[in-house]
């Protein structure tokens, strides 16, 4: 079975006071100019310098949002009362959790929790994406995840992500594989689930040669937007811009 959400997917970004669908500036010229400040998306206060894409250090030093098993699941200590807040674990870390097989750049293993499907799978810019275990919280999810590393990389190479369409991919027999390399004791939560999800970004142009930028770096971009895949922003002339990285960014955006 194969389930295709909206087609193409449907982007928005979210301003100081409005909700902007991105969907509708494809082909137009955008022009993004940075005001050189930077707040941090939790606390709000002004910060020189943007931690795990949009806080300030004290908040990245403190906040649930950036403990280290946000990035590293098998090391959360939540089921076992642990946790800088345990009321955000009860609600993030101690619920119902995905492992995962998607294409993006490549077959890929990933975590999420089962809240944020297909959430999670479009802000990596997956073009297909199966279930392989659901376990009951974020920690065994991690084991999991550890025990299929070997075989499946858990990073995305984004350069050729961007580039990648390529659906020819036979997701399903990558994920009877991955049941197999699983150890016995992490068997049990395996899913009968084989629905493949194929994901379309609104792209309207593919470009081979790419480079990023960096809203520290170069202050104003304007170019025709031609995409929108992942967390980035495709323009005509090869650039790109990670919109997450920049999250509490004080910017101007002009259509």
């Amino acid at each position: 079975m194969c389930v295709v959400p909206d087609h193409p997917v449907q982007y928005y970004l979210q301003m100081e006071k409005d909700e902007i669908h991105l969907n509708e500036f494809l082909e137009k010229k955008i022009t993004i100019r940075y005001l050189h400040e930077i707040h941090c998306i939790r606390c709000g206060r002004k910060t020189s310098k943007s931690f795990a894409q949009g806080y300030c250090f004290p908040c990245f030093r403190s906040a649930p949002e950036t403990e280290d098993c946000v990035l590293r699941p098998e090391l959360c200590r939540a089921h076992e009362g642990i946790a800088r807040d345990m009321d955000f674990a009860r609600n993030h870390c101690l619920i119902d959790h995905v492992v995962y097989l998607s294409f993006t750049s490549e077959i890929k293993v990933g975590v999420t929790r089962n809240t944020q499907i297909p959430t999670r799978w479009i802000d990596q810019g997956a073009v297909l994406a199966i279930q392989v275990a659901k376990t009951p919280n974020r920690y065994t999810a991690g084991l999991l995840e550890v025990a299929l590393k070997p075989f499946y990389s858990d990073k995305t190479n984004w350069r050729n992500m961007l580039r990648e369409t390529s659906q020819n991919i036979d997701l399903l027999s990558y994920k009877q594989n991955a049941i197999r390399q699983l150890p016995e004791e992490l068997k049990q939560f395996f899913t009968a689930d084989d629905t493949i999800t194929q994901l379309h970004y609104p792209i309207t142009e593919n470009l081979q040669k790419i480079t990023s930028i960096d809203l520290d770096k170069i202050d104003l971009l304007s170019d025709i937007l031609i995409g929108i895949k992942g967390q980035y922003l495709i323009f005509k002339s090869g650039k790109v811009i990670n919109i997450r990285k920049h999250s509490g960014y004080r910017i101007e955006l002009e259509f």
